[in-house]
């Protein structure tokens, strides 16, 4: 059903609604407010169901061909999705650092693919384009995805110090927001110096889901409603709900961002996954930059 046929209902449930005061009988009162109730229902329902359009855009549920890690950094540290072929759902394990993490799921499983919620491949300076293609593919949730810092920038030891270097060389300013993932960027970027032995992708949890139900979830993943649609899209792609959403560090918006991720990781491990942009860009440290998913 379009929008247009949304909003009439809706406005046809307020209209009844005004008309109750001036119900003379009970019982029809009682029969109005049943019916602006219902449509009320109705719309809700319109509004959360997904159009055909969306619909023929989703991807077929993953497959699981090799056991693949999907992270997200939380105040534990890190959390960890770890799809495996045949397990019912996502096992999730938390670790204070990103190779803690590896190694403690490596020791009893031979992942193949880490994905990981963190830019990887840190510009000189420019902007890079994963991120600038990301807020394009992201309409009314752009602002999920924050300009990755130039590396000089990121080796400042204070915002103030970083906002003036950033400025010089590509001209933006540094927020809070940005700069509150120094040490997390700077943690992984340290790891992927040591050439970890397994393939290493950055992700993005709202690029992933948008590319699972072929349109971004609009809803916070902080509100009841929009972790209802994330856990949605997840069983819809072939990923069951967890069985632990929460616990001491992290909380389930931390949970559902890493499984998302560890969906992009499976995509890759299929074969299945696209980089933007595509080539990657590559800077002076070598590594590949783009968001995969």
């Amino acid at each position: 059903m379009d929008q247009d046929a949304q909003r009439r209902i809706r406005e046809l449930a307020e209209e009844l609604s005004a008309g109750l005061s001036s119900a003379a009988d009970d019982e029809v009162r009682t029969a109005v407010a049943v019916s602006v109730a219902a449509l009320r229902r109705l719309a809700d329902l319109l509004d959360r169901a997904p159009d055909a359009g969306a619909m023929a855009d989703r991807p077929a549920p993953v497959e699981l061909v090799a056991p693949v890690l999907g992270v997200d950094g939380c105040a534990a540290g890190w959390v960890g999705a770890l799809l495996e072929p045949g397990a019912p759902r996502p096992r999730i394990l938390v670790a204070p650092t990103i190779t803690d993490l590896v190694a403690m799921v490596r020791e009893s499983t031979g992942i193949r693919v880490v994905g990981i919620d963190i830019p990887i491949g840190l510009p000189d300076n420019t902007i890079r384009q994963a991120d600038v293609l990301a807020r394009r593919a992201l309409p009314g949730k752009a602002s999920s995805v924050f300009s990755t810092l130039t590396r000089s920038a990121y080796a400042a030891a204070t915002r103030l110090e970083a906002d003036s270097v950033n400025r010089d060389l590509v001209g933006q300013g540094v927020g809070a927001q940005a700069f509150a993932l120094r040490d997390k960027i700077v943690e992984v970027d340290a790891w992927l110096r040591t050439r970890p032995t397994v393939t290493v992708l950055e992700t993005h949890p709202e690029v992933s889901f948008a590319a699972m139900t072929g349109a971004p979830i609009l809803a916070s993943k902080r509100t009841d409603d929009g972790r209802d649609r994330r856990l949605d899209a997840l069983a819809a792609a072939g990923i069951a709900r967890p069985s632990v959403l929460q616990g001491q560090g992290y909380a389930a918006d931390d949970v559902l961002d890493a499984c998302a991720v560890a969906w992009s990781a499976a995509r890759h491990a299929a074969g299945l996954a696209r980089p933007v942009p595509d080539p990657p860009e590559v800077f002076s440290d070598g590594i590949p930059a783009a968001i995969w998913a």
